[in-house]
């Protein structure tokens, strides 16, 4: 697979908006699409006030409203199951709390005020609101919330019931959200029973306001106040909210059954139309990878989204396959890749030094795993926005300069950074074995530069203490990934080994900071904001579900603000790529692999629209259940 120069959706977002580069924010734009769109202008300031029924920071809303969306079938028949699986175990639904293990998909029964789109990677449109208003500065938005939204109990949702959300993220949510939110919403103010206004302090970058204030999910505030849920804490029970699925049952660490809300009150809502189509989302749980492909093959469950490079490339030629009962494709993905990758513990002492790092980088020999253990279906990941015009290439633009020159000149960042290309993963030219000596040199001298020297045992030793890298993993199917990256590093005399742990302390050492190095997904998004202080903010080391490796850098932190307060795609882009560079020249990630396809497997009893849209597979979203198929198939002994 190769990497993609330009990202096909943002290719096509351009081509259908007309883009201008140079456009200021949505107040400027008026909306495509028959899209509502009105202007007032406040008698004492002579602003205008813009009222529509979603928000871009750039071009156009590619749908206007109250219309279907483009890649779904209208005519998808409802009802059927689908069957997942999922690894590990559960012990709470809910995922808010830092306590437990959540379970799977147990987002279902939860909306937002706005929603995207597998298609415009910009717009965000109202769901649970009808309209929203307002003003070009963007100082305030105002949701008009629709009157006929109501919880799965039937009670209605009111404004009252989103204040009462956000108040219970600020008060029992996570740090590092509140820690984000907290800088940029000054005040929420019911204003009627279905009319909420959020109030932005001045410092909140402008282009992420509207959605902060709209992409929380809405609880029922009766229902916490009656049963005294805190978020904070793991809980068996789903919150009350208001979206289509149900939890229907469960057996912990074995299985979980979704069902379709048969009230559910956005069942002819335009945007829901040919979506939702299951009557049962079903989990299977199992312990590790292996037991999970076997349970396909018998037919445990019905749909799999493959993770193994082995099993895809070697594994699916048993019977079921062979009589044509499981369907085997690669679909198209082109949303932004995974950023998949090792990450280091920055807060442990040896790791803290750039050349240990890198020692430890030239030890993983992806050239020969892709060639021996991934049968050439990966390509390593080079960007945190790969297959985006993110991503940055080359030598650094003149206007990329212009934002790194300044962190040069204050020797935060070395001067090379300003004439190189930007960092990628070690190469290595031996693929025939593990071990490419080259780079087992150079891994040496490096630590010998550190001050890490072979002791008597050959192990290197700095100061009485010996160099140990522990990987920190909970699959059986990362053994044949890692144990000959240990035994490579175990050549340079560090002290490396794999330490596997059920799921539950695999989550909560990666909160805790407990490993050395450990996987993480470091993709990010088209429109990069202030969700960036998550993940790479030195003020969210100490306490991070997205910025686990604890990085702490000040070059980082200054650029953090340049690219969050871009105004235009074309800043944007610029800051981006930017900051791309530098986060890659820290050193504090190994990448790893990815892939530009879904590869999925399925009981061919599923449907689903061609083409499918760019941003999601949708399998939970907008396939369908064929039942005649599936009933030839149940015929026939598929299950």
């Amino acid at each position: 697979m190769k990497n993609r120069p330009v990202s096909a959706v943002k290719s096509r977002a351009a081509e259908r908006s007309g883009l201008k580069w140079k456009q200021a924010l949505l107040g400027t734009a008026i909306l495509a699409g028959g899209a509502l769109w009105a202007q007032d202008v406040l008698a004492d300031s002579h602003e205008t006030i813009i009222v529509s029924h979603g928000y871009t920071n750039f071009g156009e809303l590619k749908y206007g409203p109250n219309v279907p969306l483009d890649y779904v079938n209208l005519d998808a028949p409802k009802g059927g199951e689908i069957a997942v699986w999922a690894q590990g175990n559960f012990d709470s639904f809910n995922q808010y709390a830092r306590a437990g293990s959540p379970a799977s998909l147990n987002q279902l029964p939860y909306e937002n005020m706005l929603v995207g789109t597998a298609d415009d990677p910009y717009g965000s449109y109202c769901y649970l609101c009808e309209t929203i208003e307002y003003p070009e500065s963007l100082d305030w938005v105002i949701f008009y919330i629709r009157d006929d939204v109501t919880f799965s109990d039937g009670s209605p949702m009111t404004a009252a019931d989103v204040e009462f959300t956000f108040n219970l993220f600020q008060e029992q949510g996570i740090v590092e959200y509140r820690n984000v939110v907290s800088q940029y919403i000054a005040d929420v103010e019911v204003l009627d029973t279905y009319k909420i206004k959020f109030s932005f302090t001045e410092e909140a970058p402008r282009r992420d306001v509207v959605g902060f204030a709209g992409g929380t999910p809405v609880f029922s505030k009766a229902w916490f106040e009656e049963t005294e849920t805190r978020l904070d804490e793991a809980s068996l029970e789903p919150f009350l909210g208001t979206g289509p699925y149900l939890l229907d049952s469960f057996d912990i660490n074995r299985r979980i059954v979704y069902r379709k809300d048969p009230d559910w009150w956005g069942t002819d809502v335009p945007i829901n139309q040919g979506r939702n189509n299951f009557e049962t989302i079903r989990v299977e749980y199992f312990a590790d990878g292996s037991a999970a492909f076997e349970g396909f093959k018998s037919g445990a469950y019905t749909f799999r989204n493959e993770n193994s490079s082995k099993q895809w490339a070697t594994g699916y030629d048993f019977p079921a396959r062979e009589s044509g009962w499981v369907k085997v494709e690669e679909l198209p993905d082109g949303s932004i890749g995974s950023g998949q990758g090792f990450v280091f513990n920055l807060d442990r002492k040896e790791w803290q030094d750039p050349r240990v790092r890198k020692a430890i980088s030239l030890m993983v020999n992806f050239e020969w795993m892709n060639e021996s253990l991934f049968y050439g279906l990966y390509a390593r990941p080079e960007s945190f926005w790969d297959f985006s015009d993110l991503k940055a290439e080359g030598i650094p633009s003149a206007e990329e300069v212009a934002i790194l020159q300044p962190l040069v000149d204050e020797g935060l960042l070395d001067a090379s950074i300003l004439t190189s290309e930007p960092v990628i993963g070690p190469v290595s030219a031996t693929t025939d074995r593990p071990l490419d000596r080259r780079n087992l040199r150079a891994a040496s001298a490096l630590l010998d530069e550190a001050g890490w020297f072979p002791g008597e045992n050959g192990v290197r030793m700095k100061d009485g203490e010996t160099l140990t890298a522990v990987f920190l993993q909970f699959s059986p199917q990362f053994d044949r990934i890692v144990n000959p990256i240990i035994e490579n590093l175990i050549a340079l005399g560090v002290d490396a080994k794999l330490e596997r742990v059920d799921t539950s302390q695999y989550v909560e050492r990666r909160r805790s900071g407990d490993f050395d190095l450990v996987n993480h997904s470091l993709g990010q998004g088209y429109e990069p904001g202030s969700g960036l202080r998550q993940w790479f903010g030195s003020e969210t080391a100490d306490d991070s579900s997205r910025n686990i490796m604890r990085l702490r850098s000040e070059a980082v932190d200054r650029l953090l603000p340049v690219v969050i307060n871009s105004i235009t795609l074309e800043e944007l882009n610029t800051a981006t790529r930017a900051l791309d560079r530098v986060l890659r020249g820290e050193g504090f990630w190994i990448p790893q692999w990815q892939k530009d396809v879904h590869t999925v497997a399925y009981y061919d009893m599923f449907r689903y629209p061609d083409p499918l849209p760019p941003l999601a597979l949708g399998n939970l979203d907008f396939w369908w259940y064929d039942a005649e198929a599936a009933e030839a198939l149940k015929a026939a002994g598929a299950f």
